[in-house]
C-alpha cells in the first residue's frame, strides 16, 4: 500500500495521557449503542415490543443516556482539577448546548422548518441544564455534592404515589410548566407558550438526572485513585446497585412507579408482557431509581475491567469517546438521510413521514414503511463505519490544535 494511502496513526493511537482510558472506552460503546435506538426511530420499528429481538434493540440503549450523563459529571470533576474557570465553563458549555438542541439538532431530528409547533428538550437539553446546575453545586465541598446526587436518585420516586394526582390538575397550575421541566417530563403533555408559541415536548426531565451527573462528578474522585483502590470501590459499588436493583424490583418494595408483575399478568387492559420483559421495563422517563440501578450499576463495576484493554476493536470504540459531542452531534442527520435513502431504494420515492416531528412529535409511520430487524441493524452498522471516518478525522484535528473553540465541540 502506497504511502498516500496508508491511513495516519495519530486519530486512533493518540491519546491524552490525561485521559482515563476506561472512561473513554465505556463512553465510545454506549455511543455506539445509542446509533441504534436513533436509526430504530427512523424505521418505524416501536420502542419495545412482544418479541425479544424488538424488546431488547430497545432495552440495550437504556445504558446510554445514564451512561453519558453519568461520566459526564466525572469529567467535570476531572476538567476542574486543571482548570480554575470550571463555573464559567460550565455555564458557557450548558448554554450553547441547550442552545443546539433547539436548533440545530431541532432540524436534524426533523428535517423541517416548523419550529412554532415542536420543540423537544432531549438528553443534550438535560446535560446542558444540569452543567448550568453544577456550576454553582461545584462551588460545595465534594461529599455535599455527592450526597446530593445520590438523595436525589434515591428519593425522587417518593412522588410516585402522588403521580396521579399531580398529573390531573397540572394544566390548571400556574407552575405546570416547572413541574414539567423538572420532574414529569413528556407524560404530561407539552409545554405550551402561549396561543401562537411552540410546543415544548419536555423528554428528560431535570430530575433525576441533575442528580446523575452530581454523582458522577463525586464518582471522578475514585477515579482519580490508585487503582488497586479503584478496583475495589468499582466493583462494591456497581455490583451493590445491581443487589439493590434485584431486591427492590424483585419484590417491588420501592423505585418504580410500574410494578412488573402487573405488566406481566396484562392488567389494565395491556396484552401479557413475558415477565422477563416487565422485569427489566422500568420507568425511564422520568428516570426511576430502579432504571438508574439497573443501568449504572454494571457499567460501574465494568469501569476498572476496562482498564488498560488494548486491541484494535478497543481503540476504535475509544476513538467515539474520546469525541463523543462531535459524534453525538453528526449522527443524528447522519442517520436521518440514510433513511431518506432507505425510503427511495425500498418504496422508489422518500416518505412524507420523515419530514415530520422526530422522534416524539410524529405520527405512526405509514403501512408498509416498517423495517424490518436485519435492515435496521444493517444501517446502524453503515453509520458507525462512516462515523468511524469522520471522529477519527476531528481526533486528529484535536490531537494537533488547542484553540479554545474545540473544547466545545
Amino acid at each position: 500500500m502506497s504511502a498516500a494511502l496508508t491511513p495516519t496513526p495519530i486519530a486512533v493511537n493518540t491519546t491524552p495521557k490525561s485521559r482515563i482510558g476506561s472512561i473513554d472506552l465505556i463512553r465510545g460503546a454506549v455511543m455506539i449503542l445509542m446509533a441504534i435506538d436513533h436509526v430504530r426511530v427512523f424505521s418505524g420499528v416501536p420502542a419495545g415490543g412482544p418479541t425479544p429481538g424488538v424488546f431488547f434493540t430497545r432495552w440495550i440503549t437504556h445504558f446510554c443516556a445514564p451512561t453519558f450523563i453519568f461520566l459526564a459529571g466525572t469529567s467535570i470533576f476531572l476538567y476542574g482539577r486543571k482548570h480554575a474557570d470550571l463555573s464559567r465553563y460550565l455555564l458557557i458549555r450548558g448554554a450553547w448546548l441547550i442552545f443546539l438542541e433547539f436548533t440545530f439538532l431541532r432540524v436534524a431530528w426533523t428535517f423541517n422548518l416548523d419550529f412554532l409547533h415542536y420543540e423537544m428538550a432531549g438528553v443534550i437539553w438535560v446535560i446542558g441544564c444540569c452543567m448550568i446546575l453544577m456550576a454553582g453545586l461545584v462551588k460545595l465541598p465534594l461529599p455535599v455534592v455527592g450526597t446530593i446526587g445520590v438523595v436525589i436518585i434515591a428519593a425522587h420516586n417518593l412522588m410516585d404515589s402522588h403521580m396521579g394526582a399531580l398529573l390531573e390538575g397540572l394544566d390548571q397550575n400556574r407552575l405546570s410548566g416547572l413541574w414539567k421541566l423538572f420532574y414529569v417530563g413528556f407524560f404530561a403533555g407539552p409545554i405550551q407558550f402561549g396561543s401562537n408559541g411552540p410546543n415544548l415536548i419536555v423528554l428528560y426531565s431535570i430530575i433525576p438526572w441533575i442528580g446523575v451527573m452530581a454523582a458522577g462528578y463525586a464518582f471522578g474522585k475514585i477515579m482519580a485513585l490508585e487503582p488497586a483502590q479503584k478496583r475495589r470501590l468499582c466493583l462494591a459499588i456497581g455490583l451493590s446497585a445491581v443487589a439493590l436493583f434485584l431486591v427492590l424490583r424483585g419484590f417491588n418494595l420501592y423505585g418504580d412507579p410500574r410494578p412488573w408483575h402487573a405488566a406481566a399478568q396484562g392488567r389494565n387492559g395491556a396484552p401479557p408482557m413475558p415477565a422477563l420483559f416487565s422485569f427489566l421495563n422500568t420507568s425511564k422517563y422520568p428516570a426511576s431509581l430502579s432504571f438508574l440501578l439497573m443501568t449504572l450499576g454494571p457499567i460501574i463495576a465494568l469501569i476498572p475491567l476496562l482498564e488498560g484493554l488494548g486491541g484494535a476493536v478497543a481503540r476504535g470504540i475509544t476513538l467515539f469517546g474520546r469525541v463523543p459531542f462531535f459524534y453525538y452531534m453528526l449522527h443524528i442527520p447522519l442517520i436521518h438521510a440514510l433513511a431518506l435513502v432507505v425510503s427511495k431504494i425500498r418504496l422508489g420515492f422518500v416518505s412524507p413521514w420523515l419530514f415530520t416531528n422526530h422522534p416524539m412529535g410524529n405520527p405512526e409511520p405509514p403501512d408498509g414503511y416498517v423495517w424490518s430487524l436485519p435492515l435496521l441493524y444493517l444501517v446502524w452498522g453503515i453509520t458507525i463505519v462512516l462515523l468511524y471516518f469522520a471522529c477519527r478525522w476531528f481526533a486528529a484535528l484535536k490531537a494537533r490544535r488547542n484553540d479554545w473553540w474545540l473544547q466545545y465541540l
